[in-house]
């Protein structure tokens, strides 16, 4: 179940056959089952890993709370910055934010955003999708063909999950050898009994500790999510319900009708829907954009947990054609907001490193970091400094 995507549409959702490959031998799947004290039946590592695959709700409501301490000075407010029209939702990957939830299946979802400067909810309903902000009043509607009303994804400004489920599907995504799986003790959550699955990278260069997945006893949804950097057993990253009703909420709750005196403006359905496809660029502006990819030479070095990807932002630059270079609007990476150009200047603002593989700028967390060098190189992962240093002297 997926409270603002389709299930066909999951963009980390493992499918079945990677559930049997990870519990027949990929990943090392603990044999312990639920905590002696749970008053849930048992339930072993593989068979909640499958539970979480087959799980579906046809409707539900309730409050989530999403809080990060990334050990990231300032990142809210950068947030803001590149966030553009949802500039509010960007401000998810810091601070404590609370979210309501609506989900109806097959294609009714609302997320609503409760911020100390107003509110911002996304509405889909049926071929109609709606992101109204209270600040300033405005709204943007979309209408989608029937054919795509249900996979159309959600006009968002960041990939930061903004549900349990959504949390959970990336961090099932990182299930692979390099991962160990075990059950811990049961817990509570939003008053209901739940396991919970923890996942732990191998790799002691790792920044995560573990990620720790509260999963509805009864139900097999994710109810809670806690990311646990390394460093201290801080909790860098946790979204949970604190209140949940499985019932299937009332139509009134998707039907939305501008406020008076509000300015409603259209957007283009048809890059919307394409979004997910991947149409919406002609051969022409796909070609230049295949170039400009490859030229930027994106790949990753290690594996699991402690991959380190590359990039090379001046020959991207390089590659992006005359005509976007002269129209004063650089091309931004697909789906992040951001150009190699902003990419470049903003990375100017992190503390300067140097070493034997050069000089640059950093910027490191409590689960990542990321080195931008003066010859244009990044280097980003889940991982220490030290480790991207060892990666950047290596492609010398």
């Amino acid at each position: 179940m997926s409270l603002m995507k389709s299930q066909t549409a999951r963009r980390w959702l493992i499918p079945a056959a990677a559930a049997v490959t990870i519990i027949g031998g990929g990943a090392a799947v603990g044999a312990l089952a639920a905590g002696a004290d749970s008053v849930l039946p048992q339930r072993s590592a593989a068979e909640l890993l499958v539970d979480l695959q087959n799980a579906k709700v046809d409707g539900l409501s309730g409050t989530v709370v999403q809080s990060a301490d990334l050990g990231l000075p300032g990142v809210a407010k950068l947030a803001a910055d590149v966030g553009g029209e949802t500039g509010n939702l960007g401000s998810l990957v810091a601070g404590t934010n609370t979210l309501r939830v609506w989900h109806s299946e097959p294609d009714k979802s609302r997320i609503a955003l409760v911020g100390t400067l107003g509110q911002t909810d996304v509405i889909r309903n049926g071929t109609d999708v709606w992101i109204w902000q209270s600040a300033g009043n405005t709204a943007q509607h979309w209408t989608v063909s029937d054919e795509h009303a249900a996979d159309t994804p959600l006009p968002l400004a960041s990939d930061i999950p903004t549900t349990p489920q959504e949390a959970a599907d990336q961090a099932l995504a990182a299930v692979d050898p390099t991962t160990e799986v075990v059950v811990g003790r049961s817990a509570k959550v939003a008053g209901r009994d739940a396991y919970e699955l923890i996942l732990r990278p191998r790799d002691d260069a790792s920044l995560v500790g573990e990620v720790r997945l509260a999963i509805d006893g009864e139900h097999k949804i994710p109810l809670r999510v806690e990311v646990l950097a390394k460093k201290d057993g801080v909790s860098a990253f946790k979204v949970a319900f604190t209140q949940v009703d499985f019932a299937r909420p009332s139509a009134e709750q998707f039907a939305f009708n501008p406020p008076p005196g509000g300015t409603v403006t259209e957007g283009n359905a048809k890059e919307l829907e394409d979004t997910e496809a991947g149409k919406e660029l002609s051969a022409e502006e796909q070609a230049a954009m295949d170039k400009v990819a490859e030229a930027a030479g994106p790949k990753t070095v290690g594996e699991g947990w402690t991959t380190v990807l590359t990039a090379d932002l001046n020959a991207a630059q390089a590659a992006v054609p005359e005509s976007e270079k002269q129209s004063g609007e650089p091309e931004a990476a697909p789906e992040k907001g951001l150009s190699a150009d902003q990419l470049s200047a903003l990375s100017e603002t992190f503390p300067e490193v140097s070493g034997a593989w050069g000089k640059g700028n950093l910027l490191s967390g409590n689960l990542f970091s990321v080195l931008v060098t003066d010859d244009g190189k990044v280097y980003a992962g889940l991982v220490a400094p030290e480790k991207l240093y060892e990666v950047a002297a290596a492609s010398k």
